[in-house]
């Protein structure tokens, strides 16, 4: 998004999020498997249901919790890199408007270039870290997910399982239903931590171009010069 600060527009990444929030999209459960469907005519089997809370088994959940935690954590060393550098900025800006009454005409043009020039390169640099922190969120939770829905998949067929419904779904249910604290404990015992992609990189298929297609262009600097406040 952009910040107004002294009438210039800045690019400002996503604000930290609060201890609460998820690093990236809203929980969804893991994608079905496909099944075999019955031939015509054949009755299907009867149905045998249990209940699993997602967002519950995400709070549980140890490799959830250290992708939240690091992603909050290089949003805020983000947030406070992007303010220093914004007072940087506004701090060159009142220097120049103070010299505008003794520097020569050229000589000022040329520094509100120079100034220009720096936060254009800047922005840049902020645009590729943020993408660069969604980049690790989203392969992080990819990887967590996977490991739920086959860890869900091992509960269910140990308890002859053949239909698990999200909570949101249920309106009331007897306890015996609900699986979530097993799959929960399961789940940490199959997957504790999650490799994330180091600070700053983005995955290889985000940085290659494909077959055919020139590499995608840096993120543009703001157009308009910087202006006095």
């Amino acid at each position: 998004m952009a910040q107004q600060q002294g009438g210039q527009e800045w690019f400002v990444p996503n604000q930290q999020r609060p201890a609460q929030a998820q690093p990236a999209q809203p929980p969804r459960p893991p994608a079905a498997q496909p099944q075999q469907r019955p031939a015509a005519g054949q009755r299907p089997p009867a149905p045998v249901i249990a209940i699993v809370d997602i967002p519950e088994v995400q709070r549980l959940s140890a490799a959830w919790n250290q992708v939240r935690e690091e992603i909050e954590r290089r949003r805020a060393r983000l947030n406070e890199d992007l303010q220093r550098e914004q007072a940087r900025w506004r701090d060159e800006q009142q220097a120049l408007a103070a010299a505008r009454a003794t520097l020569p005409p050229e000589q000022l043009r040329q520094r509100e270039r120079e100034l220009q020039e720096r936060i254009g390169d800047a922005q840049g640099t902020f645009r590729n870290r943020s993408r660069a922190i969604d980049a690790a969120a989203q392969l992080g939770l990819q990887e967590i997910e996977q490991a739920l829905g086959t860890v869900m998949r091992q509960v269910a067929a140990s308890r002859g399982i053949n239909m698990v419904l999200p909570r949101p779904l249920v309106i009331f249910n007897e306890p015996g239903f609900d699986i979530t604290d097993e799959v929960s404990a399961q789940l940490n015992r199959a997957l504790r931590q999650v490799n994330l992609l180091p600070e700053g990189q983005m995955p290889p298929e985000a940085q290659a171009p494909r077959p055919g297609q020139t590499a995608a262009p840096a993120a543009a600097p703001a157009a308009q010069p910087p202006r006095r406040n």
